[in-house]
């Protein structure tokens, strides 16, 4: 069986990106490797925070790694947080303190409209390819559910009448962003080898 590294300290994203991979692939995680450190994410898109993150592991450890950055951009906020999403409210704010910001800043706004985009980079043998995930919705105007994490209580996606927050881990994982982007990925390697 194919292993990869996730590199991700996020154990709700090991999680739920163990979940949607299932038993094709072994996911290995950034603790099982041994390191226990942190990947500075100093790119200023989505995609190059990805990258980042594969290439580290996969030059270091010498082996096939991959990524993902996440950022929900809201149409009235110019697309913001964006690639800020995880630290909106601050380098140490909490998914609640992230809420609550988005929540304030939306108060006024019409238009609610937003999308979730995730980057999946995946670092092989000197080689760096990316898939992305794009889910779009809009932003309820209080929090709903108490399943998933980040943004999850208030992003209701188009089509549904559930926050990713009332959603089970079965329905988030088959039309998340992350899924989207994720489910690229195992095709490609599958197709690969």
């Amino acid at each position: 069986m194919k292993e990869i590294v996730f590199a991700t300290n996020n154990k709700h994203k090991l999680e739920e990106i163990r979940s949607i991979v299932g038993s094709s692939i072994r996911i290995k995680s950034l603790e099982e490797i041994g390191f226990t450190g942190d990947i500075a994410e100093t790119a200023d898109t989505i995609e190059g925070n990805a990258i980042i993150k594969a290439e580290f592991i996969a030059n270091r450890y010498k082996i096939d790694c991959f990524a993902d950055d996440t950022g929900l951009e809201v149409s009235a906020l110019n697309g913001a947080p964006g690639v800020y999403s995880a630290r909106y409210a601050g380098e140490n704010a909490s998914y609640a303190d992230n809420v609550t910001k988005l929540l304030q800043a939306l108060e006024q706004a019409k238009d609610r409209s937003a999308c979730f985009k995730t980057v999946v980079a995946y670092s092989a043998d000197g080689k760096t390819v990316c898939f992305e995930g794009k889910i779009c919705g809009q932003i309820t105007l209080a929090r709903k559910g108490t399943l998933g994490f980040g943004y999850d209580p208030v992003f209701l996606p188009d089509g549904y009448d559930l926050t990713f927050a009332e959603m089970d881990a079965v329905l988030k994982n088959s039309i998340s962003h992350r899924a989207l982007a994720t489910k690229k990925l195992i095709s490609f390697l599958q197709t690969s080898f």
